[in-house]
């Protein structure tokens, strides 16, 4: 008898409602609030005014009976008159030669000189070859954009190759010109851009 007693004591109990307290969470998610809004670190942008250098590239009209030279050295690509000196001095870039700015600035030339077609490339004794070649693909033509296709223009293809000058810190005095000797056939030179092209030359 008390056992069934006791049984329906717990089965009225727990049909009761069961109740949800929220003022607990209220209460907890206010201290955190509290709490992340007094340690939150809350960051402000500062803007710097900087002064950047000049450009150190620099450009020089060519003049009338220009005998053009490209001189490749392991700071600088020089664009130079042989009669003159030199005419613009393309500083390296954190990737290498500045070899756009080289096509832009031959590319200048030739739209005062267009009957030119000669140029002379100078190297430094230690050049690489695959160095070379882009000179020359650079040095010989240029890309134009014609609707969807992109063509090849002409800039100096009759090229020379011969060894740069010293600099004026090797020698004590201003460099002189350099003698170049004639380059190889056009077939060569197509050949040799060719191959360079299939090791990631600048076509």
């Amino acid at each position: 008898m008390r056992r069934s007693y006791q049984t329906r004591k717990l089965e009225r109990h727990s049909r009761k409602p069961a109740e949800l307290l929220l003022v607990p969470m209220i209460d907890i998610f206010t201290v955190l609030v509290t709490f992340l809004l007094m340690t939150a670190v809350f960051s402000r942008t500062v803007i710097l005014q900087l002064n950047l250098p000049a450009s150190q590239t620099e450009f020089r009209e060519p003049p009338p009976g220009l005998q053009l030279e490209v001189m490749v050295r392991k700071e600088l690509i020089q664009v130079a008159d042989r009669n003159t000196g030199p005419l613009a001095t393309l500083p390296n870039t954190p990737g290498g030669y500045n070899y756009d700015a080289l096509t832009e600035y031959l590319k200048r030339v030739k739209a005062k000189f267009p009957e030119k077609t000669d140029a002379s490339i100078l190297l430094e004794a230690d050049t690489p070859y695959d160095t070379l070649v882009q000179v020359m693909d650079r040095v010989r033509v240029f890309e134009v954009s014609q609707g969807l296709n992109v063509v090849q223009a002409e800039l100096f293809p009759d090229i020379s190759i011969g060894d740069a000058p010293a600099t004026p810190a090797a020698t004590g005095g201003t460099p002189g010109p350099a003698s170049p000797v004639a380059a190889p056939p056009a077939a060569a030179i197509r050949l040799h851009a060719a191959a360079a092209s299939g090791n990631g030359a600048h076509p």
